[in-house]
């Protein structure tokens, strides 16, 4: 809040120098045409004083920062203005220049709308469960544990464990998703998103600077307070075309003996161009990437974003959902589907193996009612064996549970790459198999087409599984390379060989993506739950765990850039003309100040173009 008060402070300051420059101009105007001449001077005079004033301030704290920047080149054309007696070239310029400033900042409010949307919706407080009542407690005193009330309408404050027996969450903010979801007992509620059906309660499992919402902020406010390789550039530029306006100006001033041509100069000469287009095309990007649920840490990576040509993408948890499923059910001995489901998962409830744990979610989410297993003993990577209802039961591996058999057992038919099955023996019989596997995403197949659309030119798959199975999984969708086997280190050397084509993009889910995240140009994570090593290391975070986004973040950023560029080109080049037929003596000093201003008013909407970039596809936004 603070920053936004100095940014309110700011722009007040920028109102009032504008107010003060443009009634000192209609007053001159006014007094010269009743025919006060020396008056009208002291009244464009006083309207150019607080703005050349407020930039000598400013002049002196960029050069404190060691920037030099056109600042100097509107201090210049101001002063030189006033010293050869065109006071009203002087008062045109002020206004000229301390409303392309004021309008420079609503651009950039505007092009901001979406992130001070999802900043504004931060919560304040919570409603907790305490000895029988319900308190309203500030978020901060909200600790991992605590039963807290969401009442309609409201925020999730924290993320938490839903206890009720469901409920409806929209979380279009976080992640796009234009409908509300139904989540059950016993859901994972993602803070940041909105209750949009009756109050439920569920239980803290994380405090509120840890929670997902608290870290999107972060990352949304790092973002703001970023600058651009392209905006460093441009201040580059700057430097450059300063020396060549003071050059030309010089050299008119000394070709016709005729000081106002070089006031002409350095009043067509004026900053915005260089100084607007750029921030404001780029701001207007990363506002744009946030709606559209890809989440920029800044204006450097989206640049970066607009120049990648290869793509190396992780597949468990990335290309793939991450989570093993049930494709298949083959029972025996007369046992239903959801019987044998029933029993496997009533056992696996000891376990915290991804497989048992699958196999428990899959039973939940059928409404089967679980037992409670006895005499439980679990071997580790191998199965676990107890009681079940009376019942010897064992689930795991087909070694593991083959021990347990009477009789031989008959192994089911292959069940294909990249899948898994877990055998089930019933007091000694074999019952049936259960057959698990990590499907892709949807619209992967979609997700990786649009991304080529998008100029990504080479697209390489970089898995820990073995080769066979990555390349049977991701058959049909295109890649240009699949690399298996790799550990962490070895994903590093991958992202680094494939540097030697240009910059590379890598997206990756877990940690052990973070470094290899970190040795890419851009690293992208996926989701905002994902794990906490990636989301640091990564350059883009992906608010949903789908890899669709991504290809809007890339199409918002290319054409942003492209916006920043062309603004640039035209109204550096504009004004060089403008600067050239003014040393010709084809422009006076006011003629040349009216002009600029509506080149400087050209190129801002040009640059605010970007706030209305549509990617390509049916993409969610964030409404």
């Amino acid at each position: 809040m603070q920053g936004q008060s100095e940014t309110f402070r700011i722009d007040r300051v920028k109102t009032a120098t504008l107010g003060l420059a443009l009634a000192g101009l209609l007053a001159g105007l006014a007094l010269q045409f009743s025919g006060l001449p020396a008056t009208a001077r002291a009244a464009l005079m006083a309207g150019t004083l607080p703005a050349l004033v407020a930039l000598l301030f400013e002049i002196v704290g960029s050069i404190r920062r060691g920037d030099v920047g056109l600042d100097v080149l509107a201090a210049l054309s101001m002063s030189a203005a006033l010293l050869f007696g065109e006071t009203l070239a002087a008062c045109i310029v002020a206004v000229m220049y301390s409303g392309g400033t004021l309008l420079e900042a609503v651009a950039e409010g505007r092009a901001r709308r979406e992130m001070h949307a999802l900043l504004s919706r931060v919560p304040r407080f919570a409603m907790r469960h305490r000895d029988g009542q319900i308190d309203r407690v500030p978020l901060d005193e909200i600790t991992p544990g605590d039963r807290l009330l969401i009442p309609q309408g409201d925020v999730v404050p924290v993320d938490g464990t839903i206890l009720s027996a469901g409920a409806f969450l929209d979380s279009s903010a976080l992640t796009g998703e234009s409908l509300p979801q139904h989540l059950a007992a016993g859901a994972e509620a993602m803070s940041g998103a909105t209750n949009a059906g009756e109050p439920f309660d569920m239980i803290a499992t994380r405090r509120a600077e840890e929670s997902t919402y608290a870290g999107i902020v972060r990352l949304v406010e790092a973002a703001q307070r970023s600058k651009a390789p392209m905006a460093r550039l441009a201040d580059r530029w700057s430097l450059g075309f300063l020396l060549v306006a003071v050059a030309i100006a010089l050299a008119a001033w000394w070709a016709s003996s005729d000081p106002v041509r070089a006031v002409a100069v350095l009043v067509i000469a004026t900053p915005c161009p260089l100084i607007l287009a750029v921030p404001v095309a780029l701001v207007a990007g990363l506002s744009r990437a946030a709606h559209f649920g890809v989440l920029v840490k800044g204006a450097k990576p989206l640049e970066a974003m607009a120049r990648t040509h290869t793509l190396v993408l992780d597949k468990t948890g990335t290309l793939t959902d991450g989570r093993p499923q049930i494709t298949r059910i083959e029972r025996r001995d007369g046992l239903s589907e959801d019987a044998l489901l029933r029993l496997a998962a009533s056992l696996d409830q000891v376990s915290r193996h991804p497989i048992a744990q699958a196999i428990v979610a899959a039973a939940k989410f059928r409404g089967l009612t679980l037992a409670t297993p006895s005499e439980v003993h679990e071997s580790p990577g191998e199965g676990v064996a107890g009681m079940v209802e009376g019942h010897s039961l064992r689930v795991g591996g087909f070694s593991y549970v083959q021990a347990a058999l009477d009789a031989p057992d008959l192994r089911p038919a292959p069940p294909g790459a990249g899948a898994v099955v877990v055998a089930v023996a019933l007091d000694g019989r074999p019952a049936g198999h259960l057959v698990m596997a990590d499907p892709l995403r949807d619209g992967a197949s979609l997700a990786l087409q649009g991304l080529r659309r998008e100029g990504i030119a080479r697209l390489v798959l970089a898995t820990g599984d073995r080769p066979e199975v990555a390349a049977r999984v991701t058959d049909g969708l295109g890649f240009d390379a699949i690399h298996g086997d790799l550990t962490p280190d070895a994903k590093v050397a991958l992202v680094h060989s494939e540097r030697e084509g240009g910059p590379v993009m890598m997206v990756g889910d877990g940690v052990n993506d973070a470094p290899a995240l970190a040795a890419a140009d851009i690293g992208v994570a996926m989701g905002a739950r994902g794990a906490a090593a990636s989301a640091e290391a990564a350059d883009v975070v992906l608010l949903v765990d789908r890899i669709d986004p991504l290809v809007a973040g890339i199409a918002i950023a290319r054409d942003a850039r492209r916006i920043a560029l062309q603004s640039v080109v035209a109204g550096i080049g504009l004004s060089v003309i403008g600067m050239i037929a003014a040393a010709l003596g084809y422009l006076e000093p006011v003629e040349g100040a009216v002009l600029q201003e509506v080149i400087d008013v050209a190129v801002i909407l040009n640059a605010l173009r970007a706030v209305r970039i549509t990617p390509p596809g049916p993409l969610p936004e964030i409404t």
